[in-house]
């Protein structure tokens, strides 16, 4: 008679719990949608402004809209340091980075073969290879200095900057001339409309960002997995799938540099942007677990010069995407059963 007498409790409870991980998705879902919608608006509206003022459109493409695509994966990891999930922050990067290498150069090479451009094996990919060797440093250095809390401190933070800064400057110095930029000028708004685009990408970052780690954090909680696991996953392929659009859309337009240079230009900018402006914000508490997320995008950074070396003509095949993505699935699977 018990058994009957507690069956309705333990049925309402269930179903609460289910309704209130219903509601995380859809906010975690929502955010992410908010922060990918109001970062188009951000760079629309920046990219009208600087173009009325004569900026080029090849100094919009590397400024405005690199800055801008970045601004999902910034808005996650700034937040979450902020609200101490330090985890949520380094993994939001970290899967984010393994997710554009095997699966958005997975995919765009299983649509179209990408051809590599000397440039981008010779200085590129060897800059993200060393991007993610600087954060394996950075992040492990208190092992040198004989104490036992990891981190990304503020000084890290600042190192990361600096080698920001350092690629921005290459990349200015490898620019076209005046006078040689054939890209397309982006369309003009007028400033009014540009000025509310700008607004509202904002306000809508700001809101994309808290509700996309409330529900991540929350997600975590309810299932009993860190806020890691998170990271590497949802969040990490959320806030990717603009990339994975983008460079789908040059490999079927058989535009290999866009689709090869938007992911490694963009894994550049997620460790040393992001990560070092969110650990300049607030110091990064670093688990240990998490250098094996370091090492596979070590890894993964080292497969595309191989795929790429092994090849006659310089180009990622589709025999290689096919191995990327197959490496992600394993990946993911790992991820779900160390948690």
């Amino acid at each position: 008679m018990g058994v009957w007498q507690d069956a309705p409790g333990v049925r309402i409870q269930g179903s609460r719990e289910s309704s209130k991980a219903m509601q995380d998705v859809l906010q975690t879902a929502a955010g992410l949608v908010l922060l990918v919608a109001a970062a188009d608006l951000l760079v629309k509206g920046a990219s009208s402004i600087a173009s009325r003022y004569g900026v080029s459109p090849l100094m919009i493409g590397l400024t405005v809209v690199s800055f801008g695509t970045s601004m999902p994966e910034m808005l996650v990891s700034v937040t979450a340091g902020l609200q101490g999930s330090a985890d949520l922050a380094v993994a939001n990067v970290l899967g984010s980075n393994l997710f554009n290498i095997l699966v958005v150069l997975g995919v765009a090479a299983m649509i179209y073969p990408l051809h590599v451009h000397s440039s981008t094996v010779v200085s590129e990919i060897p800059f993200s290879l060393s991007a993610a060797i600087l954060l394996g440093f950075l992040a492990n250095a208190a092992l040198f200095a004989t104490k036992h809390e990891l981190s990304i401190s503020r000084l890290d933070g600042g190192i990361l900057l600096l080698f920001f800064l350092l690629f921005m400057m290459y990349i200015f110095s490898i620019s076209s001339p005046p006078g040689s930029d054939e890209s397309p000028a982006p369309v003009t708004h007028s400033v009014s409309r540009s000025v509310a685009f700008i607004m509202a990408g904002i306000v809508g970052l700001y809101l994309g960002g808290e509700w996309a780690v409330q529900g991540a954090v929350a997600l975590a909680r309810g299932w009993g997995v860190g806020d890691a696991v998170i990271g590497l996953t949802i969040i990490a392929i959320g806030t990717s799938l603009p990339e994975l659009m983008a460079s789908a859309m040059a490999a079927y337009r058989k535009e290999a540099d866009i689709a090869v240079g938007n992911v490694v230009g963009s894994n550049i900018f997620n460790i040393l942007w992001i990560l070092g402006v969110t650990a300049s914000i607030k110091k990064l508490p670093f688990d240990a677990i998490s250098n094996f997320d370091i090492v596979m995008v070590i890894v993964a950074t080292m497969l595309i010069l191989l795929a790429v070396v092994t090849s006659r003509s310089a180009t990622i095949s589709r025999t290689w995407g096919g191995i990327f993505v197959c490496i992600y699935i394993a990946y993911m699977v790992y991820v779900v059963q160390r948690s």
